[in-house]
């Protein structure tokens, strides 16, 4: 099984978006991580995205954004 992890911060529409559709479906198999509340996290989706955005759901070690691209990667695995 994969590790996943979901990077989100505060007050974004775009990761309550993702953070909402992972919910509705009871999925279970994400880790929800806050760069805001979390440096180290803020920290490592720099060094291993490249860059600050989000959300950003990692996949093992490879990271994808876009919100309608991890919306759409966890429907195809999940639903």
């Amino acid at each position: 099984m994969e590790d996943l992890k979901l990077f989100t911060g505060n007050f974004c529409p775009y990761c309550i978006k993702v953070e909402r559709f992972i919910k509705k479906n009871n999925i279970e198999d994400v880790e929800i991580v806050n760069i805001n509340k979390d440096l180290e996290a803020q920290n490592y989706l720099i060094e291993k995205g490249g860059k600050r955005q989000i959300p950003c759901l990692f996949i093992d070690d490879e990271a994808l954004y876009e919100s309608n691209d991890i919306i759409n990667y966890l429907q195809e695995k999940f639903l």
